[in-house]
């Protein structure tokens, strides 16, 4: 109970931190260019801008996401319940009292390219951030998953580009195609952290091996690698023969040396190395959430 209780302080803490990294990109970087990323703080952005027309500074960014939310989040309740709104309704007022307090100061000096880095790097951190505790910020991700319920020959994701990608080319016509194709480098970037950030960034290396001498291998690799293997039983197609594949997980400094050790036994041995993402167990990381 101690410990479910802990990790769910954990999972706030990852929301409030989250949030803030992503408010932080909007209010300081994306907003202060016009950089129009999608979601409803890239219509915050768009309105704002209209707006200070007729009055000044514009309608806050703040004030518009929380008018956004408030209806989108009140369907979801009534048609689906508490379950459904969950720990985004949590994230998506974090999210509006960071865009509250945190000052409108121009980080990027105006700078496109350092906007769509820097701004991709703190949005993609607080994306995932958020993802990992489990919740979300509201906005397109919500009305998304509420069109879905009618849409089901199309996914929530497909449903999300369609969106935001209407809102990113109205950022066309308000701020000019330069700034679009800036925010565009900003998703690309925003992805790939946010991406990191839930896979993890210990990458590990997975490594198949085929070869007849798969025990004098095997030995080796857990002899002088300390690393445990795994003999999957399979049949080549062409010859007819039974084979044993050997699996094993390592560093990435330990994958120079585990061909090393295969080459020594075997040099017609087959290997195929690919990516290992967030590798949890004995001998490598231990997840904290």
């Amino acid at each position: 109970m101690v410990q479910k209780i802990r990790k769910e302080l954990l999972n706030y803490v990852l929301i409030i931190v989250g949030t803030g990294m992503f408010g932080l990109a909007y209010q300081c970087i994306y907003d202060q260019v016009g950089l129009v990323t999608g979601g409803f703080t890239g219509i915050a952005i768009i309105l704002r801008n209209v707006t200070m027309q007729t009055m000044r500074n514009g309608i806050p960014l703040w004030l518009t996401t929380s008018v956004l939310n408030i209806p989108v989040f009140l369907f979801a309740y009534i048609r689906y319940g508490k379950k459904f709104v969950g720990k985004a309704l949590f994230g998506t007022v974090m999210l509006s009292v960071w865009l509250y307090l945190i000052p409108a100061v121009n980080l990027s000096g105006d700078d496109y390219m350092l906007a769509a880095l820097f701004g991709g790097v703190f949005s993609g951190a607080g994306i995932g951030l958020v993802l990992r505790a489990g919740a979300t910020t509201g906005g397109t991700d919500m009305v998304a998953s509420l069109f879905h319920a009618r849409l089901r020959q199309f996914s929530v994701a497909q449903i999300m580009q369609i969106g935001d990608g209407a809102i990113v080319l109205a950022g066309i016509y308000f701020f000019g195609l330069r700034p679009t194709l800036y925010a565009v480098v900003a998703i690309f970037v925003t992805t790939k952290v946010s991406d990191a950030v839930l896979e993890g960034f210990h990458n590990s290396k997975a490594a198949f091996i085929i070869t007849k001498e798969y025990t004098a291998v095997a030995g080796r690799l857990m002899n002088e690698l300390e690393r445990g293997v795994t003999g999957l039983s399979a049949k080549g197609m062409y010859t007819g023969e039974d084979k044993c594949v050997l699996y094993c997980v390592v560093s990435r400094k330990e994958m120079v040396r585990l061909k090393d050790i295969v080459h020594e036994v075997d040099e017609n041995a087959f290997v195929i190395v690919t990516d290992a993402r967030e590798v949890l167990g004995e001998g490598f990381m231990v997840s904290a959430v």
